[in-house]
């Protein structure tokens, strides 16, 4: 199939970034990712410079292949990142648009690689379990009703790609905290962080330039694990909570 790719192409944070049109033929049995690769590959023989894009696990895993296409971030297929979309989605002569994630806390390094150390800050403010050092305790030792093992399990699917932010028109990371916050506080272990995690969290959130939670819920429609904007929810209860003293 013969595709034209609209890409958008910047040299740094601090440079003015343009689109720029490329033709590449693909597999319809290619993903996303591989379908860059051979355009790369014609690019780096031509002596010129590839488009530069993370990938990493390409397994939907890792997260790290944030990037908008056709105006939606990882692409129009529900519950899919970048890497799992494979090139049966899109038809023969097709357009395709592909930018990096925008956001004001996400700052482009190069072409469609996004800086999201951010996230990692507000993980390193909180999301962390004390826990005694030696030998690793029984996995049944602690009995954890289902219900909450399962929403536990939910939220802990979150795999910090960024789509929730890239999707929020104020830039949110709302989705990402609150899934970080509601996974620790649905186990025992998590109990003993927790009314410090949730201040914590939402502090640096705040302080890494995120926006405020727009309501508009696209961030649970744009999520690859598709993850619930009950999570949000949750979490205004716990920063509720915690900023009165309350230690539930």
């Amino acid at each position: 199939m013969k595709l034209t790719l609209k890409i958008w192409r910047q040299k740094n944070n601090a440079s003015q970034g343009h689109f720029e049109n490329y033709k590449v033929e693909a597999d319809e049995h290619m993903s996303f990712l591989e379908m860059l690769d051979v355009l790369n590959e014609g690019l780096i023989e031509k002596k010129e410079t590839p488009v530069a894009f993370e990938h990493d696990c390409r397994e939907g895993i890792c997260g790290s292949c944030s990037m908008v296409i056709n105006g939606r971030p990882h692409g129009l297929q529900k519950g899919t990142t970048a890497c799992q979309l494979h090139m049966r989605a899109f038809k023969d002569g097709d357009t395709i648009t592909v930018e990096p994630f925008r956001a004001a806390a996400f700052p482009v390094i190069k072409d469609l690689a996004v800086d999201r150390s951010s996230f990692d800050a507000i993980i390193q403010a909180g999301g962390y379990i004390s826990v005694n050092t030696g030998q690793a305790p029984d996995g049944n030792s602690i009995p954890i009703e289902k219900d909450q093992a399962l929403s536990a399990f939910d939220a802990a699917t979150c795999i910090g790609c960024g789509a929730c932010v890239a999707a929020c028109p104020n830039g949110s990371a709302m989705l990402f905290t609150s899934a970080k916050v509601n996974h620790l506080a649905q186990l025992p272990q998590g109990a003993i962080e927790h009314t410090k995690r949730v201040k914590n969290m939402v502090k640096v959130m705040d302080r890494e330039g995120f926006g405020k939670c727009s309501n508009v819920g696209a961030c649970e429609v744009e999520c690859p694990k598709e993850i619930s904007t009950e999570n949000i929810a949750a979490l205004n209860r716990y920063y509720l909570g915690a900023m009165l003293g309350s230690q539930d």
